[in-house]
């Protein structure tokens, strides 16, 4: 559910939102919120002729693409040829192991108020604060998603990931993505992204609101354990 920080009015996803933004608050908006609706409404000009002119290259594709998973016999995740652990897909304890969450580092919250424009944070991957409306969806993503609504999701009670694509293995992405899979809730889903820092601490950093847990390598049990512990335990709306 998005907020629109101009009125009020909810909106049951982004782009509901920023058609609302476009057509009720044209002459209030930011430039960041301008950028956003303008590049809405480009994209949906757009969607006639790239419909037109993609129907045979997408039913191409789809038959590539149904043969290269019969070849391949129908192995890996989502294009990764290694396999998760198992450990994903075992149920969440009511706390986690103290063997990692002794190790967790928890900070003091830097506010969770709504803005339009970018925010520069104390801590970078951010664990609180000053954050845009918008959140990310569940899953692993090869590029970082706007930190700003990173933080909200955070605030809804994400756990988010973080790993250097320069140490990431085959094995260690076929686990990410299935956390990333296994939980989709609004309340409580896992986000997989790029870390922003070029020279990151760790090779893995697991987030949650207001705390952090650096990795030097990837552990499935360090992440069910930081999953049982915070996860759907977000400040706006706890489901755990």
């Amino acid at each position: 559910m998005v907020e629109c920080e101009y009125c009020g009015a909810a909106f049951d996803d982004e782009e509901a939102y920023l058609e609302h933004l476009g057509d009720e608050h044209a002459g209030e908006l930011g430039p960041i919120d301008q950028r956003r609706v303008e590049s809405a409404q480009d994209d949906e000009e757009s969607v006639p002729i790239a419909g037109l002119l993609s129907g045979v290259a997408v039913l191409f594709v789809l038959v590539v693409a149904i043969w290269f998973f019969f070849l391949s016999g129908g192995s890996g995740v989502e294009g990764v040829d290694a396999e998760p652990t198992g450990m994903e897909d075992d149920p969440l304890d009511e706390r986690g192991d103290d063997e990692w969450i002794s190790q967790v580092e928890t900070f003091e919250s830097n506010g969770a108020e709504h803005q339009s424009g970018a925010v520069d944070y104390e801590r970078v991957p951010p664990l609180s604060g000053t954050h845009w409306a918008g959140t990310v969806a569940a899953g692993f993503y090869t590029e970082t998603p706007q930190l700003e609504e990173l933080v909200h999701t955070l605030e809804h009670g994400a756990v988010v990931i973080y790993y250097d694509p320069a140490n990431l293995t085959d094995e260690e992405e076929a686990s990410l993505r299935a956390w990333g899979s296994n939980y989709q809730g609004t309340w409580q889903s896992v986000v997989v992204a790029p870390n922003p820092n070029d020279d990151p601490r760790g090779d893995y950093v697991v987030t949650a609101w207001t705390h952090r847990l650096v990795l030097e390598d990837y552990d499935a049990e360090a992440v069910h354990a930081f999953a049982s512990e915070y996860l759907g335990r977000g400040p706006e709306n706890p489901v755990r």
